[in-house]
């Protein structure tokens, strides 16, 4: 079983939904089920039909999410070390091509935004950074193609998700 590296907050939020579908949507779409299956010919009941597809939604987000709790692994990234690229760890490269800086930080899959520089630790540019030290060149073969970086800050800093 592969493990989910994540932060605390993620996990409690994805707590909260999981504990949420579970004790109150449940019970809400079962009983908008009844409603519309009251209402006579289940062929053309739209009611029923559009409440019978929420909750297939709702039951496979609920499977999807015990699968992650299950998997979940809870990192405090403030007390890991830094000194070399790892989960949490905010870094500041240089691209070759263009003396563009760019940082990244390294989070897990639930918590990945690139557009605002979370970047997922199963992404291929956190995977070619992990274990790497400040000063060191990577190069990663992206979709756009391949990029060479030199890695000039590795910091934790508190991780912006919201």
């Amino acid at each position: 079983m592969q493990k989910e590296p994540m932060l605390q907050e993620t996990y409690e939020r994805l707590s909260k939904e999981l504990e949420h579908l579970k004790n109150f949507e449940r019970a809400n779409i079962a009983k908008i089920i009844d409603e519309a299956r009251a209402l006579g010919d289940l062929k053309e009941n739209a009611e029923y039909h559009a409440a019978k597809e929420k909750q297939g939604h709702m039951e496979a987000r609920i499977v999807e999410l015990t699968d992650l709790i299950a998997r979940a692994q809870v990192i405090d990234p403030s007390k890991l070390a830094h000194q070399r690229v790892s989960f949490g760890s905010t870094v500041v490269l240089t691209d070759h091509d263009t003396d563009e800086e760019v940082t990244y930080i390294i989070v897990g899959g639930q918590e990945s935004n690139p557009s605002k520089g979370l970047i997922s630790i199963n992404s291929p540019m956190a995977k070619a950074l992990l274990g790497k030290e400040e000063g060191e060149e990577v190069t990663i073969n992206l979709p756009s193609g391949t990029k060479s970086f030199d890695i000039e800050e590795i910091t934790y800093k508190p991780i912006p998700l919201d």
